[in-house]
């Protein structure tokens, strides 16, 4: 086999073995949801698939699997192939906190950060006819009465359990946690008076706060939240280290190709910036956030550590 021969093979092989990322996608893709439909992690997808088609031509085809708090559904998803046509669009929980109180088979070595979409804070909120109404005076009415008031959240070991517990540790409050199956769960009950505290979405609650029946003191952002102009932001606590926020991102799984990934990425960032998508976040207390790559995994890292020390403290 002459030079020009061996050449020739070494090209072809090596074209072989590369993505055609010039040519992806090929076919269609799809979403794995670890949530069930309706809720707000499956309607930011979908709004958001609807872009990425028009941006990649291709299909994308919705699978939700729900159950154990997003758990189930990033099982399935971890076996899926890395060839850049399965990807999985999750909330924070299922990485950060679920691991801390469940056992799970997968870790965040599991997967493939490619890009952040939005975040938005968790907040507690109270009925109208509530002692107190600012963020300081709230924590001040907790901490004058341990063990008084019951706070909703959605689960035990829960993103929102965590976040407020962050808050509650560092101020020596005692509150009583009371677990639901979620956001719109604990709202039913806080409307009915079996919880003092409402704890979750501010998307969830807001038409309550609006209508003048809730009042939301106090954020687990380190800023303001423009939805919510009458809660303090952590920061003007001097807490803004103790922030916890619901954010959302896709990912794929371990082992997908860089190019894949840079592509995907740089497709997701314009498709969230979108004026439309911009607008549909704002009506759910939501601001777009993209953080890619490498640094959507650091992020990733730095939340689990930081809710591990926690969970740890609760004896979870």
């Amino acid at each position: 086999m002459n030079l020009k021969t061996i050449s020739i093979v070494l090209t072809a092989a090596a074209a072989l073995a590369a993505p055609a990322l010039a040519d992806y996608p090929e076919r269609a893709l799809e979403l794995t949801i670890p949530a069930g439909a309706g809720g707000g992690t499956d309607t930011s997808a979908r709004k958001l698939a609807i872009l990425l088609e028009e941006a990649l031509g291709q299909s994308i085809a919705i699978l939700n699997v729900s159950g154990s708090g997003g758990a189930v559904g990033a099982t399935q998803f971890m076996q899926a192939k890395p060839d850049g046509y399965s990807l999985f669009a999750t909330w924070n929980s299922p990485l950060t906190t679920v691991p801390q109180v469940q056992n799970v088979a997968y870790s965040l070595d599991s997967f493939t950060p490619i890009a952040s979409t939005s975040e938005t804070a968790y907040t507690l909120c109270v009925m109208a006819d509530f002692p107190v109404t600012t963020g300081e005076a709230f924590l001040q009415e907790l901490a004058a009465n341990p063990g008084k008031y019951t706070y909703a959240n959605d689960g035990i070991g829960g993103t929102m359990q965590l976040a407020a517990e962050r808050i509650f540790q560092t101020k020596g409050i005692e509150a009583v946690a009371i677990p639901f199956g979620g956001a719109k769960e604990s709202l039913q009950n806080f409307l009915g008076g079996h919880v003092d505290i409402y704890g979750g979405s501010i998307s969830t609650v807001l038409p309550h706060v609006e209508a003048g029946t809730a009042v939301c003191p106090l954020v687990t952002s380190a800023a303001d939240v423009a939805a919510l102009p009458g809660a303090s932001g952590l920061a003007s606590l001097g807490m803004g280290d103790k922030e916890t926020l619901l954010w959302r991102a896709i990912l794929g799984p371990k082992g997908l190709d860089p190019e894949i990934v840079t592509k995907l990425a740089d497709i997701i960032e314009a498709a969230v910036n979108d004026p439309g998508y911009v607008e549909f976040l704002a009506t759910k207390g939501e601001t777009p956030n993209v953080v890619k790559g490498d640094a959507l995994g650091q992020r990733l890292q730095d939340e689990f550590d930081g809710l591990a020390e926690v969970s740890k403290a609760l004896g979870l």
